[in-house]
């Protein structure tokens, strides 16, 4: 099968996850090489994270105009330019000469960035139905879950091994290569209902939102009560109250604020926001502990993460098979209770705690938050139109863009005053980190009290298993073709193997049956077994003269099987064909009409 042969799910899935997988990956891997950037250029480390916030900044500018950039000029060219934005500017950084280009073109690298997420969700779940999004969620979770522990222990090794520049040369060989597959195979969509630019919204959301991430990120470095941290906090979220007013007057927002009117919709991203919070905080805290706290290498403390992110692939496996079961209320607290057990675990960890036991406390950790973001990306989207999916991705991710901000924030200021002016003997000098871990628990469990707020019966369109509705959905269309009562879930034995849709007890090699009126792919019928009379219609059995076929009609003497003509590849069963006429091959036969067989062909049913 070529190329241009591939699914559009296929297409998207492997686009989406090459892309995403870059961009989280590039916000933890270049923390390790700032000691060396800031060597190279000769200022403090200080200096040297504003290549770090310089990114984090461009990406909270772009997050909110994304949305409607796709809608209004096509999502696989926004997100093309968007890729290729990001793969420019990583090539760029990767030759800077001086702290300031760096800096300049990390800006340009978090423009592009900032819209592969939105923009790549909504190209997914426009692709997805609701009841295929929780198994699409194993696909999806793999860049969210390896790159963020792949990002420390990879970063090592560039910097040990090559040079600092690799860790932004890394990301060229796949943004190369995934802005190829997208520019030949992603179908192009846009939104007529787009609507005209909305300069205010873009600019009160870009900049106050900017702001503030700026303030939350650096205020537990500079101090809370620095004049630049109180400058840019209290001005973005003046700027973004500013934003709430305006964007809920205009009738065509950038921001569609309204969607938060969606009560399941609400209720998810209050839970994702402190969920965030909480979990990236962790992550946040983590390696300061190690290597900070205990004196472990990087590399050490890399490794160390690292099964957190085989506890979220895990987690998604079990995740995407008991969703229908619990329901994402259920589903959720459960996950984020575990995943608050994991962190007061991490309260325990000291100078004597053996490396397994850390590991399988970040496994157990991984395994909690994956039955948390699952069931609830999943949920989240299920009462959002199909038009919206764009505006409600973009809110979906600046939610949890917000949130990790909130938890660096939180956590870090939470660090930085139980740990100051502590002696660094004994296991005084850890109650910092046992704190801030014990503050990441209690985000948790709030989040798992806002789930209580979660009502089932609104995301019921994504707890229908996809097999089940195939299932449906085949037993309609041969109920139709062959004249009979449509079909129901009470009549489906099972789906596969042997089935019974109506009269009809098996229905096999029907690869596809997601339209009424098709049937893909169908290469022939394997052992339609009965016909109300009990006549067997199977190879090497015959059709005595007089046999009735359901309406009534007779197959006037019919002959062996392998006088009966071919089913092979036909794709449609609408035009009425004249129930005298000798139906070949390939053609159309309406329901209800008798198929007469002719002489001169033979059965493919073996």
């Amino acid at each position: 099968m070529g190329l241009r042969q591939l699914s559009p799910k296929v297409v998207v899935s492997v686009v989406f996850v090459a892309a995403l997988f870059l961009n989280i990956l590039d916000t933890t891997i270049v923390n390790v090489a700032l000691p060396t950037i800031a060597a190279q250029f000769h200022v403090t480390a200080a200096d040297a994270g504003a290549v770090v916030v310089g990114y984090l900044l461009s990406l909270a500018l772009v997050i909110p105009a994304s949305g409607w950039l796709g809608d209004r000029f096509g999502t696989k060219r926004v997100f093309l330019i968007a890729l290729a934005v990001f793969t420019l500017a990583s090539a760029l950084c990767g030759v800077a000469q001086s702290l300031p280009e760096l800096v300049a073109f990390r800006l340009l690298q978090g423009l592009g960035g900032g819209m592969l997420a939105p923009i790549g969700l909504a190209m997914l779940y426009r692709e997805f139905p609701l009841a295929e999004r929780m198994r699409v969620n194993r696909v999806l979770i793999v860049p969210t879950a390896v790159a963020p522990a792949m990002g420390p222990v990879l970063g090592g090794l560039l910097v040990d091994t090559l040079s600092w520049r690799w860790v932004f040369y890394v990301n060229l060989p796949v943004g190369v290569l995934a802005f190829l597959f997208g520019l030949f195979l992603l179908r192009e969509h846009r939104e007529p209902g787009a609507g005209r630019f909305d300069v205010a919204g873009f600019v009160l959301s870009g900049v106050g939102f900017a702001l503030l991430m700026y303030a939350l990120t650096e205020g537990a470095t500079l101090g809370w009560g620095s004049p630049q941290i109180l400058i840019t906090g209290v001005l973005g979220a003046a700027l973004l109250a500013a934003t709430v007013i305006v964007e809920l007057r205009v009738p065509e927002p950038m921001l569609d604020l309204r969607l938060f009117g969606d009560r399941l919709f609400r209720s998810i991203n209050i839970v994702q926001l402190m969920s965030t919070a909480g979990f990236l905080g962790t992550l946040f805290v983590f390696p300061l502990l190690y290597q900070s706290g205990l004196g472990v290498s990087a590399w050490q403390t890399g490794l160390t993460t690292f099964p957190e992110a085989v506890g979220v692939l895990v987690g998604t496996q079990i995740a995407s098979r008991v969703y229908s079961t619990l329901g994402p209320r259920l589903h959720i607290v459960l996950g984020v209770v575990n995943a608050a057990v994991g962190m007061m675990l991490m309260t325990l960890v000291g100078a004597a705690t053996p490396q397994w036991v850390v590991m399988l406390i970040m496994f157990y950790l991984g395994l909690g938050m994956s039955n948390n973001f699952n069931p609830a990306q999943t949920a989240a989207f299920a009462q959002v139109p199909p038009a919206k999916t764009g505006r409600a991705s973009t809110l979906y991710n600046s939610g949890r863009q917000a949130g990790s901000a909130i938890g660096v924030a939180v956590l870090g200021s939470v660090l930085a005053a139980f740990s100051s002016g502590r002696a660094s003997g004994g296991t005084g000098h850890l109650l910092g980190y046992h704190v801030a871990f014990a503050v990441a628990a209690g985000l948790m469990i709030a989040s798992g009290v806002a789930a209580l707020l979660i009502k089932d019966g609104d995301a019921a369109a994504t707890m229908t298993r996809p097999e089940r509705v195939a299932a449906v959905e085949a037993a309609d269309v041969a109920a139709a073709a062959t004249g009979g009562a449509t079909a129901n879930f009470d009549d489906i034995k099972k789906f596969g193997g042997a089935e019974k849709l109506g009269e009809v007890e098996k229905f096999d090699n029907a690869d596809k049956s997601g339209e009424p009126e098709k049937i893909h792919d169908m290469q022939k019928f394997v052992g339609l077994e009965k016909f109300d009379d009990g006549q067997m219609f199977d190879d090497g059995e015959k059709f005595d003269d007089g046999q009735m076929f359901d309406d009534g009609e007779k197959f006037g003497g019919a002959g062996k099987s392998d006088d009966i003509q071919k089913f092979d590849d036909m794709d449609k069963f609408d035009d009425v064909e004249k129930s005298g006429e000798v139906v070949g091959a390939g053609e159309v036969v309406g329901a209800g009409d008798v198929v007469r067989p002719a002489a001169s062909q033979k059965s493919p049913m073996r």
